[in-house]
């Protein structure tokens, strides 16, 4: 059974919009708490422990590592940059991803809504007046339709899993960076050094990131013209960066600005990580505060 309690003071742009039944705009499932170990047993991340999943998430890396090259990004970033797959609505996004599972992921094998309103929750539970950030916990992973027949059935390969730049050196720090030798970029001068084609504290809009649903999701909300903040932006786009964010590599291409803004993906992290739990989220009781959020900041439909 789901417990749920009231949450005061979640801001007065929630609490002008009225409904039948307005405490459902006022309560949150507040049954997180973080685990120590995934739902295989193990702790999270771990891409050694023997588990159910540990040669098809390996296999997943081989083939990502060997085709994210420039040229890929690229021909992906112009096809799917266009936006016109389908348009709908944040929440409509959110229902599709329940006929998927992330084969990347050693540690979740729940359908990915149950992961965006679990994180989403467990934010707004911590920091009840940052609204932006539930939303961001929500729409984190909604790139992930790309999956979807109508998003052309991308493989996951080239959706999901760590993200990391293209166009320099494949830091050692990528998990099973073993698999890298095959991409074809690995031995191009232009690309095999540090720095490759950018240059010191050039800024991370300015670096070519692999393709998936992070950097998709990031030119969704970019193009829809969001009024999220810029470290919004920058949790939806580098989320999966665990170079960067756990192991501190490609630090050397960010600017003040991503400095800044890492903070914010540091406290996110964790809610993104340790939410997967098997504790369960009363999807109708969150919905309306979930809509609200999604008005204050999204059109109503969005190119996709």
């Amino acid at each position: 059974m789901t417990i749920v309690i009231e949450q005061p003071q979640l801001g007065d742009e929630v609490v002008e919009k009225k409904t039948q039944n307005e405490s459902d705009e006022l309560t949150l499932d507040p049954g997180f708490v973080a685990p120590d170990i995934n739902s295989f047993g193990h702790t999270f991340r771990d891409y050694d422990a023997e588990s159910e999943r540990k040669k098809s998430v390996e296999e997943f890396y081989r083939m990502n590592h060997i085709h994210q090259s420039v040229d890929f990004v690229k021909r992906m970033r112009e096809e799917y940059g266009k936006l016109n797959s389908v348009e709908m609505s944040i929440w409509e996004c959110c229902e599709l991803l329940n006929e998927f599972v992330d084969e990347s992921d050693p540690d979740l094998d729940e359908p990915q809504i149950e992961h965006l309103l679990q994180t989403a929750e467990a934010i707004r539970k911590d920091y009840p007046d940052e609204d932006w950030l539930h939303l961001a916990g929500l729409i984190h992973d909604l790139g992930k339709v790309l999956l979807h027949h109508s998003f052309g059935a991308l493989p996951q390969w080239a959706v999901v899993g760590d993200t990391f730049p293209v166009g320099c050196a494949f830091d050692e720090s990528n998990v099973h960076h073993k698999y890298f030798k095959e991409n074809p970029d690995y031995n191009n001068p232009s690309y095999s050094s540090k720095l490759g084609i950018y240059s010191e504290g050039c800024g991370l809009d300015n670096v070519m990131m692999s393709w998936g649903h992070d950097d998709y999701m990031y030119l969704v909300a970019k193009e829809n013209k969001t009024t999220l903040p810029s470290a919004a932006l920058f949790i939806i786009r580098y989320h999966s960066f665990y170079p960067m964010h756990r192991s501190g590599a490609y630090k050397h291409l960010m600017n003040e600005e991503d400095v800044e803004n890492l903070k914010w993906l540091h406290i996110f992290n964790k809610y993104d990580l340790y939410s997967k739990s098997k504790v369960r989220v009363d999807v109708e009781r969150v919905k309306p505060y979930y809509l609200s959020l999604i008005e204050k900041y999204f059109p109503s439909k969005l190119r996709w």
